[in-house]
């Protein structure tokens, strides 16, 4: 069966010349996605069943990302004791038998705990994934690699909805255990074709403990490729996925006054737009450098953002026609769609030409934790605007916020076919330094 596989990566023009565990992984998170698109949309429904307000409703969702950046370091931890694979695979069964009990949930405070359990296991599945897809490629193989396991979760991502509501229809609780059949499946897909997985024969970093891995982190702090990916993390998780997915259909309905079908319409454009651009992005990661795609991305996302504030204030302050605002909404989704396609691959590659091919748990986990905290405090900062001012502030702070981003790559240095990564030495005895 691993034969098949090999060959039909050989034969697959987004995977080839990659190793077989980019195909896996890709695979996996589309399941992952797929399951957790279905589920998304029903669950603050789910818990109005047991007579809560709206925020108590939507707090099933934020205690999940929360669950995930609480619990991030401890994911690390484990990456650098057990290895990638075996935190996967538990990762994916924690996330899975915990949404199985959501399903049968008899009470609020049981999903709450439930989906914050869920959240430890995601933060452990997403750490692991990303820390050996980044081991298992080369230097010039890491910008494609990333831009298929991002095309995993965006194919996944768009599905799951439209096979959601079928879902729903059939029973409220039904998509808690589709999400975990598509979990256990993910499971066993990466437990039985990541078993004979060989990681390319690297030096390991030298841990040291705890306090080896804070030396670790604080290594990487100081390189400023790093806090540019930490940056533009930060902000992808604030405004692609915090803010425009809260605001935005706030904003298409009660701004625009628009159907919320123009909503639909408007973030499949963006992950067309995206999906599309996802091979050419990794390519030009790989081949012109991390520095210029993420500039790419942050520049985008920052124009994208100008053109959701131009919108708001064509539609409610010039009183340009529907047609006019319905195809500057457009544009600017297409033009967030872009930039989360370059965005989706060059600050992952960055991280992994950091750590060289080295085990790097807490490295991957801190970048990790940016993306979830800008998913927390991106729909709060922005509703918090929209609530004391109007859309058009919160999408003018968002382009302002975005343009931080592009000043950090701005001044980064380039880390492709970067000499040296990231190693720590053991203490020096005092032999040593005698003999130095």
């Amino acid at each position: 069966m691993s034969k098949k596989i090999s060959g039909a990566v050989g034969r697959t023009p987004l995977l080839k010349g990659l190793p077989r565990e980019v195909a896996v992984l890709s695979a996996v998170a589309f399941c992952v996605a797929l399951g957790f698109g279905i589920l998304l949309p029903a669950l603050p429904v789910f818990a109005r069943t047991f007579d809560v307000s709206a925020l108590q409703a939507s707090a099933v969702i934020s205690v999940f990302a929360l669950a995930r950046f609480v619990t991030a370091p401890v994911a690390g931890t484990l990456v650098d004791r057990l290895g990638e694979r075996l935190v996967l695979g538990t990762g994916l069964f924690i996330v899975a038998g915990s949404s199985l009990a959501a399903g049968f949930s008899q009470s609020y405070m049981q999903l709450i705990v439930l989906r914050g359990v869920g959240g430890l296991g995601s933060s452990m599945f997403t750490v692991s994934a990303l820390a050996l897809l980044l081991r298992v490629v080369d230097d010039t193989q890491r910008g494609r690699a990333s831009s298929a396991y991002q095309g995993g979760f965006l194919l996944g991502g768009v599905a799951g909805p439209a096979v959601g509501g079928l879902v729903v229809a059939w029973s409220i609780r039904a998509p808690f255990f589709v999400y975990a059949a598509t979990l256990i499946v993910a499971g066993i897909v990466a437990l039985v074709f990541l078993a004979n997985s060989r990681l390319h024969e690297r030096e390991e970093m030298v841990s040291g403990g705890e306090a080896g891995k804070l030396e670790t982190l604080r290594l990487a702090l100081k390189d400023g490729a790093y806090r540019a990916a930490l940056a533009v993390n930060l902000i992808t998780g604030f405004l692609i996925l915090g803010l425009r997915s809260s605001v935005v259909p706030l904003f298409v309905t009660e701004g625009m006054q628009k159907g919320a079908s123009l909503t639909g319409i408007g973030f499949l454009v963006a992950a067309g737009f995206q999906a599309v651009l996802l091979l050419p992005a990794g390519r030009l990661s790989d081949t012109a450098g991390r520095r210029k795609a993420m500039l790419y991305g942050t520049i985008g996302t920052t124009i994208g953002m100008i053109a959701l504030t131009a919108t708001d204030i064509a539609v409610n302050g010039w009183g340009t026609t529907a047609v006019a605002g319905t195809a500057l909404f457009l544009l600017a989704m297409a033009i967030q769609g872009v930039a989360s396609a370059f965005l989706g691959s060059a600050p992952t590659a960055v991280v992994g030409d950091i750590m060289g091919g080295k085990r790097g748990g807490i490295v991957v986990a801190t970048f990790q934790m940016m993306n979830d905290f800008g998913v927390i405090l991106g729909p709060l900062v922005a509703g918090l605007l929209v609530d004391l001012f109007d859309f058009d502030w919160a999408f003018a702070a968002a382009a302002g916020l975005s343009l931080i981003a592009v000043i950090f790559v701005w001044l980064m240095p380039e880390t492709l076919n970067r000499r040296g990564s990231l190693t720590l030495r053991p203490p020096e005895t005092p032999a040593a330094k005698e003999l130095t």
